[in-house]
């Protein structure tokens, strides 16, 4: 009986089967939004977010003939994005593979990532893409770790412009005046609504729905896509697609997730990884596209911003303020138009 099991074994090393006698590794992916159960619900119902979530599970599972298992946690099961960063600083390993805002990072010590929160830096997705592939964003991704945070930055991507969504009709800036408005809680966003003569309201995103439906706040802002996968048209049905900034994204692993692969999962995690934010290109001018569609077939009265300079003018010294000292990374930017 040894015998045989002895040759089965070396049976399955020379036709790389070893997987076969070993459990996968299952790595936990954490997304705030929500992410739908299958890849045919996502096609239907999901966002630019959860396409990203569904690519890098499917490539890294297929990358690594199933040695590595992905787990999608959406709609925040794990904490809002400062939470499980929190928790992860804190030595918690719930979590493996993060989806966060990529300037939440400005608030670890990756101080170069203001750029991507800043308002109208990014003039087009079609600029915003340049960058991604430049030696800048490459610099940017490895910021965090290099100021010692427990993660490491895998790639970047966006989910649309921002833009404000509210219980009552908003056209003007001077619609927004009065209104309670929720926006991520740090400095940039809160001085962007001081720049716009708006108040803030902290509300955390998990709490936003109920937050909006009886009246907490007023108003908040988010990408098209991710403003109907949460359903927020029901409580706020009127946009202003002002698009003050570009949601920008990155994908991070956690030292705990790198510590339990080898280096070649390591590099298959950065190639599902890269893959995702390629498909996160493609998808997302359709994804924001069909999102306005579905909205408008729902009664939603969304305005558009046609000018938008006013805007502009109106939170430069929230751009002038965060950029001081890095005029240079700014220029480059810029360039890149």
């Amino acid at each position: 009986m040894k015998k045989l099991f002895g040759i089965l074994l070396a049976l399955a090393l020379l036709l790389g089967c070893t997987a076969a006698f070993a459990d996968p590794i299952t790595l936990t992916y954490a997304e705030v939004n929500p992410v739908p159960a299958t890849l045919e619900e996502n096609a239907e119902k999901g966002s630019v977010v959860s396409d990203v979530a569904w690519a890098f599970k499917t490539k890294l599972e297929e990358l690594s003939a199933g040695e590595i298992v992905v787990d999608l946690q959406g709609g925040g099961v794990l904490g809002s994005e400062k939470e499980v960063l929190a928790n992860i600083l804190g030595g918690d390993t719930s979590a493996d593979i993060v989806r966060i805002s990529a300037f939440a990072l400005n608030q670890y010590g990756a101080k170069k990532s203001v750029f991507l929160t800043l308002p109208y830096v990014f003039g087009s997705e079609e600029h915003y893409w340049k960058f991604v592939k430049s030696d800048l964003a490459k610099e940017m991704l490895a910021e965090a770790k290099e100021v010692g945070q427990p993660w490491t930055g895998l790639a970047y991507g966006e989910e649309g412009y921002r833009h404000f969504f509210s219980k009552v009709d908003i056209k003007t800036i001077e619609d927004l005046k009065g209104l309670k408005i929720r926006v991520s809680d740090d400095p940039i966003m809160t001085g962007l609504l001081q720049g716009l003569g708006a108040s803030f309201t902290p509300v955390s995103f998990g709490e936003l729905y109920s937050a909006l439906q009886t009246g907490v706040v007023d108003c908040a802002e988010q990408p098209i896509t991710n403003y109907l996968s949460n359903s927020f048209q029901e409580v706020a049905p009127y946009m202003l697609r002002d698009g003050h900034t570009l949601g920008t994204i990155e994908l991070i692993a956690t030292d705990s997730c790198f510590d339990k692969l080898s280096d070649e999962q390591k590099a298959m995690v950065q190639e599902a990884a890269d893959y995702a934010m390629a498909e996160c290109e493609k998808s997302v001018m359709a994804r924001q596209e069909d999102a306005y569609n579905k909205l408008i077939e729902m009664g939603c009265t969304v305005n558009e911003v046609e000018d938008k300079s006013v805007w502009q003018e109106a939170t430069k010294a929230v751009l002038e303020a965060n950029i001081a000292g890095m005029e240079e990374i700014y220029e480059a930017i810029m360039a890149l138009q």
